[in-house]
């Protein structure tokens, strides 16, 4: 027996068991509770050693509270019950859990309520149902069955495991239901994505009395974001005031996400305001919110407050939110500044921000920082590439796509269906048949042909390389398009001057209830286009403006070529004044001087005519488009005065540019050029082909004679 002074202040050491954190601190009271209880008869007792074990396990030593264990003179069941809950919470040695409770049950130990669980947190922690449900079975066997705790564990194993029917039954068994009770219950239904029924179960909640956490306002909220229900949040919002739960950081930003996601700006800047210290968390909602409305300057705004605070610094989620907003912006103004922040700050290594910057430097045609960027990457994952894959078919770089979508196949990684789409699409711009092939198999192979967004650069791929037939099976074969895939096959025909099936395809577009968007009208306009469609090109004009689609300066090029080539000149003209897109008059313009030749109308023609002049006075297709005019009409002392002015010019036309796919590679040739290493083979195939063509000719001439002949 201990003497008093002796028992208090071992009972001090034993009650700083709880408090330590530090195994070093925790080996020292362990040294010290030893050398205290040595010489008497108490070192045998569990009790001093059962707490040593939870202080060991607190500490993060699960070893040293096994061997612990293990030295043990003598165990009870709080004994096997500390080492439970230290292997429960460490996935090395979780499964070992039950091994203890056969120990248990050999020594004749019953387990009670904290046995069973800490044992169903390791069912749910291995998504074991098996397991789970034979314990469930023995807690009702031992009569812990109204054990609240044992309850709780209960609805997060099953919750865990996806098995909501028996949560359902356990909650439904349950008397007295307390507030942890109804938030593993609703969290097990979000979790599961099952929001308005955890939002359902929220308000049951409410209704039997029970004051929520905060921890449920914040799960109920953010079921809130996800559904983008915005007045179902407001009235959280008014309860969490109501009943005065205290606001803690989670909840504020669960709070701030909510109303990001229901795009209320007002109420946005209100609950960031409110916050005392916002967090980084708080900071990074707020530029990327800024950065989804496409505010890249207020984004920008919000990222310079940031730095200027001494709690927060920036972390790879912000830099990567601050520029994905500023990309548009040119790279000098905000990209490149940006970039020099990340290498400050040590970020390089992030693929986050690697794709952002990517991004950036591919919207500013700016290809060989996009490649300092990619290269200077350790670790590349699959969107790193995808993006490189992406930017450079963006660019109409087709080759460098289809070059990074092979290398990042040699190198192992599994690629996804927007590598595949972005390789496609370069197959496509290229019409490299061959090579987009080759790349159908690879999507067969890995399933990635099953995606919708594969389905429409497969359409489009085949539709670009002259296989509509293929195009239009591929598109057939799909139960329920997407508006892309529709698109792609409405380009397909477009491209192959099938005007009026790509405007039957328009009507089931509307029939299945999809809302076109520029890309259906660009191509449908240009369908009419190559056909002469007029009326129905100015139906499709008139029905998008008066669906709010914006025409963008493709469309307009479109439309004026449309009415000019079909003799609307007064009209075309009229539509290039309306149009807003002054970068792109130019071209519309000397599109209409084009018709005006043909048409022979000089009065609109010199008005074309001078307009482009106006912004180009340097242009040499307008002069020689204006003295064919006058030519035209007759009017040569203006066709003399105009050659003179073309001979006055140094006219130089864009050397006209032609490849050809061999094998894996594209040789590219353009015209006086002889520098290419293959360009006398090529040229021999050509003769070859040439001689091979007047042959055929020839043949055909000779045999059709002596048909006719006879």
């Amino acid at each position: 027996m201990l003497p008093l002074s002796e028992a208090s202040f071992l009972a001090t050491l034993i009650q700083k068991c709880t408090t330590i954190t530090s195994l070093r601190k925790a080996r020292q009271l362990h040294a010290l509770i030893l050398t205290t209880t040595a010489s008497t008869g108490y070192a045998q007792s569990p009790y001093p050693n059962n707490n040593l074990i939870a202080m060991y396990a607190h500490c993060g030593s699960v070893l040293y509270a096994q061997q612990l264990f293990d030295r043990m003179p003598q165990r009870n069941v709080i004994s096997y019950n500390a080492l439970i809950a230290a292997y429960s919470r460490d996935h090395n040695y979780e499964i070992l859990s039950f091994k203890l409770l056969s120990q248990m049950g050999i020594q004749g130990l019953r387990p009670n309520g904290a046995t069973f669980t800490s044992l169903l947190q390791v069912c749910c922690s291995l998504e074991n149902w098996f397991l789970g449900s034979m314990l469930h079975a023995q807690v009702v066997k031992s009569g812990f069955v109204n054990d609240i705790c044992v309850q709780t564990s209960l609805l997060g194993m099953y919750s865990n495991c996806g098995d909501l029917d028996s949560m359902n039954k356990v909650f439904g068994c349950v008397v007295d239901k307390d507030v942890v009770l109804w938030n593993s219950m609703i969290f097990g239904e979000l979790k599961n994505g099952r929001m308005k029924d955890g939002l359902c179960l929220f308000s049951a909640m409410l209704r039997s009395g029970v004051i929520p956490t905060q921890f449920t306002c914040s799960m109920v909220l953010s079921a809130c974001s996800k559904l983008q229900g915005y007045s179902c949040g407001r009235v959280i919002h008014a309860l969490v005031i109501i009943l005065n739960i205290l606001s803690d950081s989670a909840l504020q930003n669960t709070l701030l996400e909510m109303y990001c996601s229901c795009v209320d700006t007002k109420n946005v800047f209100n609950v960031f305001s409110r916050i005392e210290s916002p967090s980084l968390v708080s900071w990074n909602l707020m530029i990327s919110w800024c950065a989804k409305k496409g505010e890249g300057e207020k984004a920008m705004d919000m990222f310079v407050k940031l730095l200027g605070m001494s709690v927060s610094k920036p972390d790879e989620y912000t830099f990567t939110a601050v520029i994905s907003a500023t990309a548009e912006f040119p790279a000098t103004a905000y990209g490149q500044p940006l970039h020099a922040q990340v290498m400050k700050a040590g970020l390089h290594w992030s693929v986050f921000i690697g794709t952002a910057l990517l991004s950036m430097y591919f919207k500013n045609s700016d290809t060989e920082s996009a490649q300092e960027v990619f290269s200077s990457m350790k670790k590349k994952d699959v969107v790193l590439w995808t993006e490189m894959i992406m930017g450079h078919s963006r660019l109409g770089d087709g080759e460098s796509a289809i070059k990074l979508f092979c290398k990042m196949c040699q190198e192992g990684l599994k690629f996804d269906s927007f590598a595949i789409s972005g390789a496609l699409s370069a197959c496509a711009d290229l019409a490299t048949l061959k090579q987009g092939q080759m790349i159908h198999t690879q999507a067969v192979k890995t399933g990635c042909d099953a995606e919708m967004s594969v389905f429409g650069s497969l359409v489009d791929m085949y539709a670009k390389n002259g296989n509509l037939k293929a195009a239009e099976l591929i598109f057939y074969q799909v139960s329920n398009p997407d508006l892309k895939c529709w698109n792609s096959m409405i380009g397909g025909y477009s491209h192959h001057g099938m005007a009026e099936e790509a405007m039957m395809l328009f009507d089931e577009v509307l029939e299945y209830g999809l809302r076109p968007d520029q890309v259906t009208f660009l191509s449908l306009l240009s369908a009419c286009n190559h056909s002469g469609m007029v009326e129905k090109g100015k139906f499709l004009w008139d029905y998008m403006k008066k669906n709010g689609i914006i025409p963008g300066p493709k469309h307009y090029s479109c439309m004026v070529s449309l009415l000019s080539r079909a003799g609307f000149l007064d009209e075309a003209e009229e539509l290039i004044a309306e149009s807003t897109y002054s970068e792109e008059h130019l071209k519309l313009w000397r599109t209409l001087l084009s018709s005006c030749v043909n048409r022979r109308n000089l009065k609109i023609g010199v008005r074309a005519a001078e307009q482009v002049l106006r912004l180009d006075p340097q242009d040499s297709a307008t002069h020689i488009l204006l003295s064919n005019l006058y030519a035209a009409v007759g009017r040569w002392d203006g066709v003399a005065e105009l050659r003179r002015k073309i001979r006055g010019l140094i006219l130089e036309k864009d050397p006209g540019i032609s490849w050809i796919e061999d094998k894996n590679d594209i040789h590219v040739f353009s015209s006086d050029d002889q520098s290419n290493p293959v360009i006398d083979e090529a040229q021999a195939e050509v003769h070859k082909l040439q001689g091979n063509m007047i042959r055929s000719v020839t043949y055909e001439y000779e045999f059709n004679a002596r048909i006719y002949s006879t």
